[in-house]
């Protein structure tokens, strides 16, 4: 799902966003603890403007009214790490892994839109990366890559069947194709959304940022579900799949981090906590549940490729984890509906809430992974 501008996408190739309140205690930096970010609605005070390379760890407290993100850019606009919907009130953490210095920015973004506020942060010196000192960590992140590469390896082909149904006017089968086909994006979003000039084409939606084109997945949905095929629908599904193809060729160059399999898990929840649990994201073909899933999926693949780190570190985790994941996997099979789910405008409030709580309580061991990782 994107709502942003290019310059303000998903998750960071090199460090993700920690979303969502956590039990665990601030992870220490090794460079005199957590940096505090005092968000408002019209301030973000952030208690130091200068750190070391390394793992960085930002805590963020929102003392604002309004919805916020906070986000670490490198130059030219490349996210190094983001959280998402942090609430009035509420309380996130963010670890980056940061092995480079030079000139980055921190920004807040007051109700989730705009270029934010933003100050200058310096990264002092130099450190190695996680991969290169920890061979289990090498292992984890080369696994999770050959995950992510396997599902690009459908995406495209899968994506093709789904536009040339769009092109030969074929309503019924690109409806069908519709949920398919998303699925192999769903499982890789974190990775997708790396891409910030990309992901606004594939995955925009009409109530982007404005002066954002609308294109890509959701226009061709709207176009299907609700307006009829419009003459330029054909020059939407080849865009759609020139984006597609030119994803495909750039995801081999992304170079991962261990806490950025740790993090995009998380960010996935929140993904279904956000977008898919509220039926925002395919608000014409009501598909969200086939979304769910495939985020799902792509959770576990994360934690799967860090387990042996998890078991080693945290014995206790792992185990809690595989509890949790069976419980959403569990209640998610209530709502098949043959090879796929049901609509999700035949969920009930009370559906709805045993999915928010499932998918809550998930997200409480699954947080708790990029301070294993990172430990």
């Amino acid at each position: 799902m994107s709502r942003r501008t290019p310059a303000a996408v998903g998750l960071a190739v090199l460090g993700l966003a920690m979303a969502g309140c956590t039990s665990t205690a601030p992870v220490d930096t090794g460079a005199g603890g957590p940096i505090t970010v005092a968000a408002a609605d019209d301030a973000c005070d952030v208690s130091t403007a200068e750190a070391p390379a390394g793992t960085i760890s930002f805590d963020i407290t929102n003392g604002g009214s309004k919805v916020t993100e906070f986000y670490l850019y490198a130059t030219g606009g490349r996210i190094m790490g983001e959280v998402e919907n942090i609430g009035p009130g509420l309380s996130r953490q963010l670890i980056v892994e940061v092995p480079e210095g030079g000139a980055y920015e921190t920004v807040c973004k007051p109700g989730m839109v705009g270029d934010g506020i933003r100050s200058a942060f310096t990264v002092t010196g130099s450190a190695e990366r996680s991969v290169d000192t920890d061979t289990r960590l090498a292992e984890a992140t080369a696994g999770y890559a050959r995950y992510v590469n396997s599902q690009v390896e459908a995406l495209v082909p899968k994506t093709q069947e789904f536009v040339d149904a769009v092109k030969a006017g074929d309503v019924e089968g690109a409806k069908a194709l519709y949920p398919v086909a998303r699925t192999y994006w769903e499982r890789i979003e974190p990775v997708a959304e790396s891409f910030g000039d990309i992901d606004p084409r594939i995955d925009g939606r009409d109530d982007g940022e404005p002066g954002v084109e609308f294109t890509g997945f959701h226009r061709l949905e709207r176009d299907l579900w609700q307006d009829g095929l419009q003459p330029d629908s054909s020059s939407i599904a080849d865009r759609l799949m020139a984006d597609i193809t030119e994803l495909a060729g750039r995801v081999p160059s992304v170079e991962l981090t261990p806490l950025a399999l740790a993090n995009g898990a998380k960010e996935l929840l929140d993904e279904v906590a956000t977008g898919k649990i509220t039926g925002e994201e395919d608000r014409y073909s009501h598909t969200d549940l086939w979304d769910f899933r495939a985020n799902i999926d792509g959770s576990q693949g994360a934690i799967a490729a860090l387990r042996p780190v998890i078991d080693e570190r945290d014995p206790e985790l792992g185990p809690l984890l595989d509890e949790r994941f069976a419980a959403v996997d569990a209640l998610l099979e209530n709502y098949r509906d043959g090879d796929g789910f049901v609509l999700y405008t035949a969920l009930t409030p009370d559906d709805v809430k045993a999915m928010t709580e499932a998918v809550d309580a998930l997200g409480e061991p699954v947080s708790q992974v990029a301070g294993v990782v990172s430990s």
